[in-house]
């Protein structure tokens, strides 16, 4: 049986990876380490797009487990059909809770307080004095929440909201309150000032933030994006920015990168940061992590973290 495990990182930079595995480095160059077919174990490099995640995919006979350093699968998705059965799909959960909703406190914090409008006026040379709205006494909606939504949450906690309510897939109890449905998003988008979307991208959550959920978000709320850019309708979106009904802070667009000229780009009361939710200081050291823990699982045969799916 194969041992090759191709890594988007160098072997020698990860403290604690099993011994009896043959370790190649691939980052998304031209050229492969070794041939496709020969690899058990392939990490797809992080934030390199669906084009290099895919390419040698279909040429991976031999692939056990393929795993990602995203909460997202949708960059490797399109490519799971051309792989053999029994192959299990692993992905980042535990990496990017802390960057991430470091990011999206920032986006909320920054967007309430008019802090681009501080920057522009540093440039121009003007006091912009003024009064602005605070995130102590919003209220609060997170729908999508998994672990990076209960992140969020976690650093809200300091800041006396009002009220945080949270939305999945389906209703469950947590230690800090209710998790609601999906279904019942039309009776609480219009009780939050602020609607933090951290979903992942499904055929259920494409286009989920369109028209009808925008409608339904209360005068002079704030849209905070920090799932991916297809969760948001991007038409929709921008009608509700240039009426000035309400306010967005996203992390994430469709399209993305956001092409010059674009009109999102200087929407009235929008702030675009370009996809840096994961991409901090705390990414390397959470994923070597993940990692030498998984790659020692997979050599003692043991189950692996964070299993998404297995191919049929």
């Amino acid at each position: 049986m194969t041992s090759d495990v191709w890594l988007p990182i160098p072997a020698d930079e990860i403290e604690g990876l099993p011994e009896g595995l043959d370790y190649r480095h691939w980052d998304g160059g031209e050229d492969y380490p070794a041939d496709p077919a020969d690899c058990a174990f392939y990490v797809v490099p992080y934030m390199k797009g669906m084009e290099v995640a895919l390419r040698p995919l279909a040429a991976m006979t031999s692939v056990r487990v393929v795993q990602t350093l995203s909460a997202g699968i949708d960059h490797v998705a399109p490519g799971l059909g051309s792989l053999p059965s029994g192959v299990r799909l692993c992905n980042a959960k535990g990496v990017h809770e802390a960057s991430t909703a470091e990011l999206t406190v920032g986006l909320v914090l920054a967007s309430l307080r008019g802090i681009p409008g501080f920057v522009r006026g540093q440039d121009a040379e003007e006091w912009r004095s003024g009064f602005y709205p605070a995130l102590a006494d919003k209220s609060v909606l997170i729908v999508g929440y998994g672990s990076i939504g209960a992140a969020i949450e976690d650093r809200l906690a300091p800041f006396e909201c009002a009220r945080v309510a949270r939305v999945a897939r389906s209703a469950r109890a947590t230690e800090r309150g209710p998790v609601h449905a999906l279904t019942d998003l039309p009776d609480l988008l219009p009780e939050a000032d602020i609607v933090i979307v951290s979903t992942p991208l499904t055929d259920e959550t494409k286009g989920l933030a369109g028209a009808e959920f925008l409608a339904r978000m209360k005068d002079g709320a704030l849209f905070v994006n920090v799932a991916r850019g297809q969760v948001a309708d991007t038409k929709a979106l921008l009608a509700e920015l240039e009426s000035g009904r309400i306010k967005a802070a996203l992390d994430v667009t469709d399209p993305e990168p956001l092409p010059a000229g674009h009109p999102l780009w200087h929407a009235p009361g929008v702030l675009i940061s370009p996809h840096v939710g994961g991409s901090t200081s705390a990414f390397m050291p959470r994923a070597k992590r993940l990692l030498a823990d998984q790659l020692t699982r997979y050599a003692a045969g043991d189950a692996l973290r964070n299993e998404v799916l297995t191919t049929g």
